[in-house]
């Protein structure tokens, strides 16, 4: 199984059965060096299953003060590739340590 954090549309219901086909299991944690910033989606397909246009996007500021809330997700590795093509070209995946210790994917600004 793969991890994923979800800060996001990834955490609403109607995304993820259009996504995965099923609603998927996590634990919250917070994500430590991060700001949430905006993005302005203009894939049509992406705006219709999240029902808007602005994104929440990570910005990386390696400040230990700096967390977001979210959630990770157990998925399989083929949800992983779904999740990759649900995101545009503004997000890259890495993986990344949360305050509970887990390594899980997150995808964070492309231009960090």
């Amino acid at each position: 199984m793969e991890k994923l954090f979800s800060y996001g549309t990834l955490q609403m219901q109607n995304v993820q059965l259009e996504t995965f086909g099923r609603l998927l299991n996590g634990a919250e944690d917070s994500l430590v060096g991060f700001v949430l910033s905006e993005v302005k989606i203009t894939d049509a397909d992406v705006i219709a299953k999240s029902g808007t246009d602005i994104h929440p996007i990570l910005r990386r500021t390696n400040n230990s003060d700096d967390k977001v809330k979210g959630t990770v997700f157990e998925i399989t590795a083929e949800e992983l590739a779904q999740a990759d093509e649900y995101e545009v070209d503004d997000y890259k995946r890495v993986e990344a340590k949360f305050l509970s210790g887990t390594v899980a994917w997150v995808y964070a600004a492309a231009n960090d």
